[in-house]
């Protein structure tokens, strides 16, 4: 019976997807075991969000890129629509306005925007192919604005980062142009002004903390000294499995969720960091092989933005634990804790199996 279930289940996937995912699953459990010895509930609700993200990510892979180009619409206007909910009655919690509640379940539809984002971008370039100009980029900058700007204000800087890149990936594959594309950086450059007097006190302090963390080492600097430290302590090797000084003399703040890299890096040092990058570089490698075999326009943008969006995930988390970026609160992808991000990760890796699995049913 367990067997036949098995069979059943890994027919319907990528094995090698599956493979990568799951073994950064298995590195994710043991760093959570020795990062949140203090809060062991964590390890079982870990446990239990994992086998609801792979359902998930079964069920979507059984969809095909068409069916889910018919939603793309209703979803991207549902999570607009619970976006505008959260800024009028959301919950306030730490000074921010993240969460709807919703009666039976609270939910945080910021998270929601990073699927429902590419999809729409995807669509939207999809439906005009053929006749792609200057004002479809415009549109579609639009579209990705609006949420952007909504997620924002909450605020919540490292999902507004996130749902960027998701769509910012779209746009690019769809064909922008490098003249585009530098104007832009360009009067991105130019906006930074305007730009950092719309942003909270906190978020400047993590920007002029990054330039200079030992101007505040017992405040805002305390974050990334400490995760530094852990990082470099490591060494080559690293001091072993549960024998972390950083993480359990409690000396890294949030060592379970956005700097878990910290107490994986001080635990298994540089070897384990490679390992880690390799599997990484292999699942992204496997999701952009993927999205060029893709059979249609609207798969493959959505299959490239998913898989870039991956790898945002990683890049950003991993230069804000070693001190190269700002601190934004993005988890470190299949290894942080956290439910929210592992669903929408693992719905992702669904799209992408979706993709290959039907590349062959599409028409040409």
């Amino acid at each position: 019976m367990i067997r036949a279930l098995w069979l059943r289940f890994t027919d319907k996937i990528d094995a090698p997807l599956f493979a990568l995912a799951f073994a950064l699953l298995l590195l994710g459990l043991v760093t959570l075991v020795s990062a949140a010895q203090d809060t062991p509930g964590r390890i079982s609700g870990q446990a239990a969000s994992i086998l609801v993200a792979l359902a998930i990510m079964w069920t979507v892979a059984q969809f095909q890129p068409q069916t889910m180009m018919r939603f793309a619409v209703p979803v991207y206007v549902i999570g607009l629509a619970l976006l505008i909910a959260v800024a009028l009655f959301g919950d306030v919690v730490n000074g921010a306005r993240r969460w709807l509640n919703l009666g039976i379940v609270r939910i945080q539809p910021s998270e929601f925007m990073k699927i429902a984002m590419p999809l729409m971008l995807a669509w939207y370039f999809d439906k005009h192919e053929a006749t792609l100009r200057l004002r479809e980029y415009f549109v579609a900058s639009l579209l990705l604005l609006v949420p952007v700007m909504l997620i924002a204000r909450q605020p919540d800087l490292g999902t507004a980062l996130l749902v960027t890149a998701a769509g910012f990936y779209v746009i690019y594959l769809a064909g922008l142009s490098w003249k585009l594309l530098l104007g832009g950086l360009l009067a991105g450059c130019a906006s930074l002004p305007f730009l950092w007097s719309l942003m909270h006190d906190y978020q400047r302090r993590r920007i002029l903390t990054l330039l200079d963390p030992a101007s505040d080492p017992l405040g805002a600097g305390y974050h990334i000294i400490q995760s530094v430290i852990a990082v470099g302590s490591g060494g080559l090797a690293g001091k072993g499995w549960l024998r972390g000084t950083q993480a359990h003399l409690e000396f890294i703040p949030e060592r379970s969720t956005d700097f878990i890299f910290a107490v994986f890096s001080e635990e298994f040092g540089l070897i384990g960091n490679c390992l880690l990058l390799l599997l990484y570089l292999l699942l992204i490698g496997r999701g952009l092989a993927i999205a060029a075999n893709a059979p249609t326009f609207f798969a493959r943008l959505l299959a490239g933005s998913v898989t870039l969006t991956f790898f945002t995930y990683a890049f950003v988390n991993m230069g804000m634990v070693s001190g190269i970026l700002p601190v934004v609160g993005v988890p470190l992808p299949l290894i942080s804790f956290g439910g929210t991000a592992l669903v929408t990760l693992f719905f992702g890796i669904g799209i992408l199996m979706s993709v290959h699995r039907h590349r062959k049913l599409v028409q040409t």
